[in-house]
């Protein structure tokens, strides 16, 4: 039986219930973060929890207490051995009147695994036509209010595409639906700015640490002329594009992109928590 943390203990899956007057699912009021646990561990927590608590910030929802959060994450991960599995943190307003003002009951707080498969080495993405607004409320904050990037996604997936990138309202590159994107350039790696209004990725942060990438303001048509293109997540690790939309990429995983995935690899193993 699967058990879920909910507001400060484990619960059977069947009887872990919030509220459906929770602000989480009324009106998405809430942050998350997705962990990768790899055999009772789980990888860069630390990170995780400090972005989990500035978007908390950014939506003006209480701090959370790490401390707690780390508890429910040990024992989650703990109580559901699996070999590769995908930790969701997930802190919102809690309970609250229908509408979009909130309640004084406070945030709850759901730790959940599930198994999750190893990505192949490449994948096929496409470009969609809406965009990111990077002067919006929510821009480089990880909120549940995840419908725009559930209809892009299913968007990819009628075209036989893993992932949809998206542009900016000023046309350049940003993100994808879950991943960051790099594009190699005259064999340099470049990433777009957070100013493009991409969610600060954990591993696009290690990633550009490790591997010396550049931030670089990039235009949409790039992906037309880039050498080679890779996302980065946490579970994706890094992994290499091969088709953009019409384009074909028969190399991938290209050389720079090879060498990428291989330091990855190599410094997370060595240590869990970077």
């Amino acid at each position: 039986m699967t058990l879920i943390w909910v507001d400060g203990e484990l619960r059977d899956a069947d009887a872990a219930r919030v509220s459906v007057l929770d602000h989480g699912l009324t009106v998405g009021d809430g942050v998350f973060e997705t962990v990768k646990a790899v055999d009772g561990r789980t990888f860069a927590l630390t990170r995780h929890l400090e972005r989990l608590a500035v978007s908390a910030r950014g939506l003006g929802l209480p701090e959370p207490d790490r401390d707690e959060v780390r508890r429910a994450c040990a024992a989650v991960v703990e109580a559901n051995p699996v070999p590769l599995g995908r930790l969701r943190i997930t802190y919102t307003g809690g309970l609250s009147p229908l509408g979009s003002d909130r309640g004084d009951a406070g945030p709850t707080l759901v730790v959940a695994v599930g198994e999750a498969k190893p990505r192949p080495d490449t994948t096929a993405v496409v470009t969609v036509p809406w965009v990111r607004n990077e002067r919006g409320a929510l821009a480089g904050l990880k909120t549940t209010s995840y419908a725009e990037n559930v209809v892009a996604l299913a968007h990819a997936h009628r075209q036989g595409a893993s992932e949809a990138l998206f542009g900016n309202t000023v046309g350049r590159l940003c993100e994808g639906t879950g991943s960051n994107v790099f594009v190699v350039l005259d064999g340099e790696v470049h990433t777009p700015p957070l100013a493009s209004g991409c969610l600060a990725g954990i591993t696009r942060a290690l990633v550009a640490e490790w591997t010396g990438a550049q931030e670089t303001d990039l235009p949409m048509d790039v992906l037309e002329r880039a050498e080679e293109v890779f996302l980065t997540s946490t579970l994706r690790d890094v992994q290499a594009v091969h088709r953009i939309d019409g384009r074909e990429l028969p190399s991938a995983p290209g050389p720079v992109t090879a060498k990428a995935m291989r330091i990855f690899a190599e410094r997370s193993a060595a240590d869990i928590d970077p």
